[in-house]
């Protein structure tokens, strides 16, 4: 039977292109590029939004960006789910929202909780969980993106080491994004079109382990 996952995540998962002109081809995702690794034996449910941290409110934000109020939703509506992987954390170190890698550890984990307790009916069980940490921060020269993220730099070189920890607290596994690809010193933040098709090339092994395919 076709498996189903869910890619939860912010404007890496979205597509943002780090050239500012929007979004990389549907094909160029990182969603869609697992879905065409794993070939048939599962389909993949992008579900993307730029600025959405782990479990922080943005309040200069014209939607809801914390995923600890909106993650539960996006469960239901595609339930039954065999995989959620989780890649977030970049946007909880905006200085305004909090900086630290520290809190988006717990903030992550807010999310492991809410995949785990959430009632999904029907006798279903909760999905597994596979948690990203984000490729990190670089230095870049981008006038608006060097001060959204300013310090980001040196914090989100955390991010795998602490997610790593969560994961295995949890019982979750863990991917490293940052192994497979690089932000873009373009604006500091976001990829080109191969490095976003690397994190989905790269996760292809983890998912078919976890799901057995």
């Amino acid at each position: 039977m076709t498996k189903t996952i869910l890619a939860y995540g912010d404007s890496l998962t979205w597509g943002y292109s780090a050239e500012g002109t929007g979004r990389h081809a549907y094909e160029d995702r990182w969603p869609s590029v697992l879905e065409a690794e794993l070939a048939g034996a599962a389909r993949v449910i992008p579900d993307g939004l730029n600025g959405r941290t782990t479990a922080f409110d943005d309040h200069l934000s014209a939607a809801e960006r914390n995923a600890a109020k909106t993650l539960a939703t996006a469960l239901l509506t595609h339930a039954p789910l065999d995989l959620v992987i989780i890649l977030l954390g970049a946007n909880d170190m905006k200085p305004w929202i909090h900086g630290s890698p520290f809190t988006a550890k717990y903030g992550l984990l807010r999310l492991v909780e809410i995949v785990r307790g959430t009632d999904y009916g029907f006798g279903w069980a909760a999905p597994k969980i596979l948690l990203v940490s984000p490729p990190p921060i670089t230095r870049t020269d981008h006038v608006e993106f060097k001060e959204f993220f300013a310090g980001g730099e040196a914090a989100s070189q955390h991010l795998p080491r602490l997610y790593a920890e969560l994961a295995e607290m949890t019982g979750c596994s863990f991917f490293d994004a940052g192994s497979v690809a690089k932000t873009s010193p373009l604006d500091g933040i976001h990829l080109d079109a191969e490095n976003t098709r690397a994190i989905g090339r790269g996760i292809a092994p983890v998912v078919r382990k976890m799901l057995e395919l």
